[in-house]
């Protein structure tokens, strides 16, 4: 419990009691007619920060075991017409080149008293602007337990990035009693982490969770057709087969790799119309040429390691003398 106990008494005492039918400003009383050594549970319960307390108790200044005397209400200021409820807003996109402003615009239209923003990747997990923005809810709520406090999104997935970030959100703002909005998409609206709303937040992992595992099978779907057409993703080669045709042929006639890679142009990417380096042209031919010798070890009946390690790896035959000893 973040409340001392005079602090959880007077919010508690700011709901009538519906087990014993205290009034608000009073404590709880027992059957007897004294004063209750702690609050009832459906009295306590109704305060958001103290919902997964196991009990509260009175404190001594309410002189719990004495004769229950009803004291004077709480002085409780009303909220003041326009000011009853704060909005808090949230933007946030993933990319620097992502577009921000509709959100910005959207959030100032609602009247947001406060917006915070950020441009973040979706693998970040840390969102300072976030963690932000829920401190002050806390902070508003902690000093004016009665205030209305609204966290508000311009949509829902700018929320969390999968279930378990939003159902931990929802866990958040249930204890803190503050409200959530979503400006746009099919559920428009402002819903309290409470009682139904609680049920939403489930509905909205829920959906948040497919909609991940359904993007994730799309992609490797795209991914295994593209496969299977040849196109294996990454960038495409620097040299291309034609370029590689005549840089073999040129090499072939003794011309120097530097003067190869002058005579080549790129065709696509951001380097179109210039020429490869020097280390592309070397890295080319010999994968050319490691290629070359892989198919002409197959040619053989050669596994292609083997033919690599006779090239490479064992020693050169020495020559003897006829008859010289082994």
């Amino acid at each position: 419990m973040d409340l001392t106990h005079d602090q959880a008494a007077d919010a508690v005492e700011r709901h009538d009691c519906p087990k014993c039918e205290a009034p608000a400003g009073s404590p709880c009383r027992t059957l007897g007619g004294k004063v209750a050594a702690k609050y009832h549970t459906a009295r306590f319960t109704l305060v958001a920060k103290l919902r997964e307390e196991l009990e509260v108790l009175v404190p001594a200044g309410r002189g719990p075991g004495r004769v229950w005397v009803e004291r004077p209400p709480l002085a409780v200021r009303p909220a003041e017409t326009g000011s009853a409820v704060i909005r808090i807003g949230y933007a946030r996109c993933s990319m620097a080149e992502q577009e921000i402003a509709s959100q910005l615009v959207a959030l100032e239209k609602a009247g947001c008293t406060k917006v915070f923003q950020e441009k973040i990747s979706t693998r970040v997990h840390r969102r300072p602007e976030m963690e932000a923005a829920l401190a002050l809810a806390n902070n508003i709520k902690e000093a004016a337990p009665d205030q209305a406090v609204i966290l508000t999104v311009h949509e829902m997935k700018r929320l969390a990035r999968n279930a378990a970030e939003l159902m931990q959100l929802s866990s958040d703002l249930e204890k803190a009693d503050i409200l959530l909005e979503l400006l746009t998409g099919p559920l428009t609206g402002v819903y309290d982490p409470n009682g139904m709303g609680a049920m939403f937040f489930a509905v909205l992992a829920a959906a948040a969770q497919i909609e991940r595992n359904y993007i994730r099978e799309k992609t490797l779907e795209g991914q295994q057709i593209a496969a299977a057409k040849g196109n294996h993703g990454g960038r495409p080669k620097v040299i291309d087969d034609d370029m590689l045709t005549f840089a073999l042929a040129l090499k072939a006639k003794g011309i120097p790799v530097p003067e190869i890679a002058g005579k080549l142009v790129i065709k696509t990417g951001k380097n179109t119309g210039k020429n490869p380096s020097v280390a592309s042209v070397y890295r080319a031919l010999a994968e050319a040429e490691e290629a070359d010798a892989a198919a002409e070890a197959l040619a053989d009946g050669i596994e292609p390691c083997d033919h690599l390690v006779t090239q490479h790896s064992r020693p050169a035959a020495t020559h003897r003398p006829e008859g010289a000893a082994l």
